[in-house]
């Protein structure tokens, strides 16, 4: 199974490099790529749930019934990787009818266009991120905006609030504010159901307080505050498994792993929520006074 998933990357990794130049999946990290598309496969995290893309940039597909939605959109260059993830699962990616969006920065939003192109879905993300997607950059309010790359914008956004249930098929999602990493991040929630047994599945935006350039958190105490929201929230959370786009984040790597090892039910996480608050709460202290 394993050596059948890596033959079907590589083989719409090879698609992806013969079809020439194309602005919407037009490689943008320069010498950053090899970190950002480091390979891994996908796994099956729940009854209607997988986890797809990158080692480091990864994606979840929910299974609505009613049409697939995929939350976040990986790098414009990691299109390949997640058209040979859906061609692995024996999912359509013509069958996706909306992509969520965690947030604007160029390794979660980049993709979207071309994914967009290729399967005539929706796109939904905060209004933050929404008025940053229409750019294909966010602007000086982000904490990283010096070191930010440019992407293919994307037109056509549905701007979501905080709270707000969308609801596909058998499946409502649930959209839960979460400012800090940027101003309009936006985490997303949902229940899994494997006979007759149903969780919450949790996937956070990024929490990491990074910041570069002159933008420092201690003279912004407004994204401060709310981020101090966030990680309250997060901490009592229903949560019964948490994914987030990087892994490593919260230690989903070590249960994606597992998975592809065979693990059964191995991305079964409860506390975790409450970890990677706790986590970020004590890194975003650190840096104010």
């Amino acid at each position: 199974m394993i050596r059948g998933i890596g033959l079907v990357l590589a083989a719409g990794l090879l698609l992806g490099a013969s079809e020439g130049d194309d602005p919407l999946t037009r490689p943008i990290t320069g010498t950053d790529a090899p970190r950002w598309l480091q390979p891994q496969g996908p796994a099956q995290v729940s009854d209607n749930t997988w986890y797809i893309g990158t080692r480091r940039i990864r994606q979840a597909v929910i299974d609505t019934g009613a049409g697939l939605v995929l939350i976040d959109a990986g790098l414009p260059e990691s299109f390949a990787t997640t058209t040979a993830h859906f061609a692995a699962l024996w999912l359509d990616l013509r069958k996706v009818r909306l992509i969520l969006v965690t947030e604007a920065h160029y390794d979660h939003a980049g993709g979207a266009a071309a994914l967009v192109r290729a399967s005539g879905a929706r796109v939904g993300a905060s209004r933050w991120t929404a008025a940053a997607m229409r750019r294909g950059i966010s602007g000086a309010d982000d904490p990283q905006s010096s070191s930010l790359i440019a992407y293919p914008r994307q037109a056509k956004v549905r701007e979501l609030s905080d709270g707000q249930r969308i609801r596909m098929g058998t499946t409502t999602i649930i959209a839960h504010a979460m400012p800090g990493h940027t101003p309009g991040s936006m985490g997303y929630s949902w229940q899994s159901c494997d006979a007759g047994r149903c969780r919450t599945v949790f996937f956070a935006a990024s929490l990491n307080p990074l910041a570069t350039g002159s933008y420092t958190y201690r003279a912004n105490p407004a994204l401060v505050a709310g981020m101090r929201g966030t990680l309250a929230r997060l901490d009592t959370a229903p949560c019964d498994i948490l994914l987030t786009g990087h892994p490593e984040h919260s230690g989903a790597d070590d249960r994606l792993t597992a998975a592809l090892e065979g693990k059964a039910d191995a991305f079964a996480s409860p506390g975790a929520c409450a970890a990677l608050s706790h986590k970020y709460g004590a890194l975003l202290d650190s840096q104010l006074p």
